[in-house]
C-alpha cells in the first residue's frame, strides 16, 4: 500500500474497492528542487500527494516574497481555489527540495465522482480539512504572539527547520529572521 492508500484509508475511512480506484488516478512522479508546480496568473492543473520533500507556496507583497505555507511528506499541496474552479493561480509553488509526489490532473480529480459513489462525501471531507487548516493559520496570527507561533510550529513540524532555509520559515510565520533568530535563541537558552 503507498504512502497515498494509507493516508486515504487513515483519514477518509475509504473502502478498499474504491482507495484502488481513487490511487489509480495518481501518477508517481519526482520533482527536481527548484521546479515550480504552479505559477500565479496561470491554471493550475494538479494536486499532489507529498510522499517525500518539501514545497513552498509563496507570491510577492510589496517587491518581496511571501510564504503561505511550505508543504511538507503526508500533505497535500495545489491551489485549490484554481483547481476547484479552473481559475488563475494565486500562488506560486515551488519545489524547495527534491521531491516524489502522487499526482492527479484536474480533469481526473473531476472524474472521480463518476466512479466512486462515496465521492462527494469525500471531497466535503477533504474540503472541510482544507478550510479548517486555513482557519488554524488565520486563528493563530490573531491570537498567538511571534514566540507562540514559532513554538507551536517547532513543536508540530519540527524538520522543517532542518531541512528549510530560516528566511522561508520566518516568511511564512509573518516575522522578519532577525525576530525567528531572537525567538530561536531565546528558546535554546
Amino acid at each position: 500500500m503507498t504512502e497515498l492508500e494509507q493516508y486515504l484509508e487513515s483519514y477518509f475511512s475509504v473502502e478498499q474497492t474504491h482507495l484502488q480506484t481513487m490511487s489509480e488516478f495518481f501518477i508517481r512522479e519526482k520533482m527536481e528542487k527548484g521546479t515550480s508546480f504552479a505559477t500565479a496568473g496561470k491554471a493550475c492543473k494538479s494536486l499532489s500527494f507529498i510522499s517525500n520533500g518539501y514545497m513552498r507556496i509563496f507570491n510577492y507583497s510589496d517587491g518581496k516574497e511571501v510564504t503561505q505555507y511550505i508543504s511538507s511528506a503526508g500533505e497535500f499541496v495545489t491551489d485549490l481555489s484554481s483547481l476547484v474552479f479552473n481559475t488563475p493561480a494565486r500562488w506560486n509553488i515551488e519545489a524547495l527540495t527534491d521531491c516524489e509526489l502522487y499526482s492527479i490532473s484536474r480533469a481526473d480529480y473531476q472524474r472521480i465522482g463518476q466512479l466512486v459513489p462515496e465521492w462527494p462525501h469525500l471531497e466535503k471531507l477533504f474540503l472541510a480539512k482544507c478550510f479548517l487548516f486555513l482557519e488554524d493559520r488565520v486563528y493563530s496570527f490573531l491570537s498567538m504572539s511571534a514566540e507562540e507561533r514559532y513554538d507551536h510550529l517547532f513543536e508540530h513540524k519540527q524538520e522543517l527547520f532542518n531541512h528549510v532555509p530560516l528566511q522561508f520559515i520566518s516568511s511564512m510565520l509573518g516575522m522578519t529572521p532577525e525576530t525567528m533568530s531572537r525567538i530561536r535563541r531565546r528558546s535554546l537558552s
